[in-house]
């Protein structure tokens, strides 16, 4: 993959919540904006609510030539004060949140510039660690109305930045851990919420080719690398393999937890500065705005704008492409072209023998029972009012983890179409347990991911949780 395609998918991380719906300054959710990536200035004041000056990721790699070097690139966000001015009849200027100019309207507002630091090839041996800076600025743009009269200006402006980027390679039972790290070293103090973010690096992540060495996958890992793996520790960015599936020379290094090889889907037409919504929703709900906040919108930022303008100009068919695309995950030869996808929209769903009576029928499979069915882990029998405890494995997101080590009860054992175990779980320490079960509202969890505890322990005489 070029690094072209890989900055498409590292700009949704560079601008996730940079902007959102509906994409107006005036919008309470974009009062507080700069949610991920951001590294804040060393000194601070409490009272500025800057962020962690500093983040650092480990990753492995397993060499394939001697010696392997590596490629680094760090991406983010500087941010830009656009601060427009009233032209007062002194010839002054005077800050003020709007001005209109031949009937639209043009706003104060915090832009930001994109910055790329590529560092020198480093050879994976020894540490080296380097201070780099990016320059503040100003400029001014004037605006004048169509006839030629100064109404204004534009000042634009922004603070210099200076951080810290260090590598670190050591050894790990054949394979090598390199750590990445970033620190925001800005000098001066920041006083207030407004100085912290103008001095803060916005967006923050890595990109890292390798060149003579493979990066292994820390959330899939070969057996053989399974200890290194879980010895790489990470600070406010999570690696993960990026590129076409199966390739192993790029790493995304993000600020927020993705799996390997993560994509954008080529349904989507543009940004939308939220990763975790659905295209059409909010293109939809662009399209439902007035004239009048779709005025504000442009006026709020280039990039709404940009929004803004290709939503209005979308189709029919365009936005029957949002719909998306239904793959067959299991496809074995290709369809052409060695495309393997197949375009499923039109096609009836898998089927399987239930006899007369509908799939979804709880009858069509009568030998299922998930209050009285069973499951043996470990040789011990698990079934409805078992306690267990939770070891989350199987590609355990952010809040499975939240579970790990804890005493929980099984409500049911159920079993999927595919052959395939799920225990069904409330924590035994949540206060809200009781309601969780009263509602249907469970954990799931498959038997490996359990530890049995010793038969007759109630919630009311277990061990004490490890939490």
């Amino acid at each position: 993959m070029s690094l072209d395609q890989l900055r498409t998918i590292a700009d949704a991380v560079l601008y996730e919540g940079y902007l959102l719906y509906p994409y107006r300054a005036s919008s309470h959710k974009n009062q507080s904006r700069w949610q991920f990536g951001v590294l804040g200035p060393p000194h601070a004041v409490a009272a500025s609510f800057a962020e962690e000056p500093g983040m650092e990721m480990q990753c492995l790699l397993a060499p394939v030539e001697s010696p392997g070097s590596v490629e680094i690139r760090l991406r983010f966000l500087q941010l830009q004060v656009r601060e427009v001015q009233l032209r007062t009849k002194d010839g002054q200027h005077e800050r003020v949140e709007k001005l209109i100019v031949d009937g639209a309207a043009v706003l104060s507002w915090d832009e930001a510039v994109e910055r790329e630091v590529v560092l020198p090839a480093q050879a994976l041996t020894g540490a080296a660690e380097a201070v780099h800076r990016v320059a503040g600025g100003a400029e001014v743009e004037p605006l004048t109305d169509a006839r030629g009269l100064s109404l204004g200006r534009i000042v634009r402006r922004r603070e210099p930045l200076v951080f810290r980027i260090g590598t670190r390679t050591t050894a790990d039972n054949g394979y090598l851990r390199l750590s990445v790290s970033v620190q925001n070293e800005h000098e001066e103090r920041a006083d207030d919420k407004d100085a912290a973010i103008r001095a803060s690096l916005i967006g923050a992540h890595l990109l890292i080719q390798a060149q003579g060495a493979r990066f292994v996958s820390l959330l899939e890992p070969p057996e053989e690398a399974t200890d290194a793996a879980r010895r790489c520790r990470q600070r406010r960015c999570w690696p993960v393999l990026a590129g076409p599936k199966g390739s192993t020379d790029t790493l995304l290094g993000a600020p927020i937890i993705l799996y390997d090889y993560p994509e954008v889907a080529e349904q989507s037409p543009g940004a939308l500065f939220d990763s975790t919504e659905i295209d059409e929703i909010l293109t939809l709900r662009v399209m439902t705005m007035t004239e009048e906040e779709k005025a504000e919108a442009r006026a709020t930022d280039p990039r709404a704008r940009e929004i803004i303008d290709r939503c209005d100009a979308m189709t029919a068919a365009d936005l029957q492409q949002l719909h998306g695309l239904l793959r067959e995950p299991h496809a074995q030869a290709p369809l052409g072209g060695g495309d393997v996808r197949a375009d499923l929209r039109d096609a009836d769903p898998v089927g399987f023998d239930t006899g007369d009576v509908p799939w979804w029928d709880p009858a069509a499979d009568a030998s299922v029972s998930p209050g009285t069915d069973h499951v043996v882990i470990d040789g011990v029998s698990v079934a409805k009012g078992s306690l267990v405890r939770v070891h989350p494995s199987r590609r355990a997101d952010a809040q499975d983890l939240f579970f790990a080590d804890q005493v929980a009860r099984v409500t049911a054992v159920l079993s999927d179409v595919d052959g395939g175990v799920h225990v069904a779980l409330v924590l035994v320490d949540d206060p809200a347990a009781d309601l969780h079960d009263w509602y249907g509202r469970y954990f799931y969890f498959a038997p490996d991911e359990l530890e049995p505890l010793p038969a007759g322990m109630t919630p009311n005489n277990r061990e004490e949780s490890r939490s």
